[in-house]
């Protein structure tokens, strides 16, 4: 091969390497634009379980029992709970719902007469209850790992300002989420608490009588309070995030 043809072949080989590299470079640009894109859209949608969940622990707190039941407009007790008795017993249902404790922690309760604080029906109800409650807080406690790892890898992986985009967006679907569903509770609260129980229990094992225990302590009003405390923590901290993120566009 004489000089010129052996510089001609080098010229295309760099050329075509050239070229190659170039074209390399571009897919995993692509692809890594791609996959974060993908990563930001899950965080958007892990961040509603993020803050519905904080609501749930912020609710499940002897704080809460001691606000609510002192309320001025809490409704007293027809068969005879003080605000007092009141905050004696519920303690044990919430640290119940919280701990590994056996049903016997509830149901070897009794009033000072010696009768027993809960019957049969409300301590099977309470066993569903916490068994909806812990799978609750895991799998809040997983979404909270996984958004830390994606905060983590954005870092790592100069995706950073993709991710907080993502908790934007999640912040913005949290705060309408909570509207729709809100909206639904606000203007009939007994078909919406009806459908939600529906979701978590069979049939109709979560009604009680008045005179049961569960209802004295619980009454309706004492979950119309949860779930507009549960919807202001969770609204609240989707606009927060919402309007406090500046992600560069």
């Amino acid at each position: 091969m004489n000089p010129e043809a052996l510089r001609a072949h080098r010229q295309l080989v760099r050329r075509s390497h050239y070229i190659n590299n170039t074209a390399t470079r571009y897919s995993l640009k692509r692809m890594h634009k791609i996959s974060a894109g993908i990563l930001s859209w899950l965080t958007t949608l892990l961040i509603p379980i993020v803050l519905l969940g904080l609501a749930l622990r912020v609710l499940l707190t002897p704080l809460f029992l001691q606000i609510e039941y002192r309320l001025p407009y809490f409704p007293p007790d027809e068969y005879g709970f003080s605000t007092t008795d009141r905050l004696h017993y519920a303690p044990y249902a919430l640290h119940y719902l919280l701990n590994d404790e056996d049903i016997s922690y509830l149901g070897d309760l009794t009033f000072a007469d010696g009768e027993a604080l809960f019957n049969p029906r409300e301590l099977s109800h309470m066993q569903d209850v916490r068994g909806v409650t812990l799978g609750s807080l895991r799998l809040w406690y997983t979404t909270l790992v996984i958004v830390g790892m994606l905060a983590v890898w954005s870092r790592l992986g100069k995706w950073w300002q993709v991710f907080l985009r993502g908790l934007k967006r999640g912040g913005w679907l949290t705060v309408s989420l909570v509207l729709a569903v809100g909206l639904f509770a606000a203007m009939a609260f007994w078909q919406f608490f009806t459908i939600f129980h529906s979701l978590f229990f069979e049939g109709d094992s979560w009604l009680f009588l008045y005179s049961d225990t569960l209802i004295r302590l619980f009454p309706i009003r004492f979950w119309q309070d949860v779930f507009l405390d549960a919807a202001l923590i969770a609204a609240g901290g989707g606009l927060a995030i919402g309007l406090g993120l500046k992600p560069k566009v």
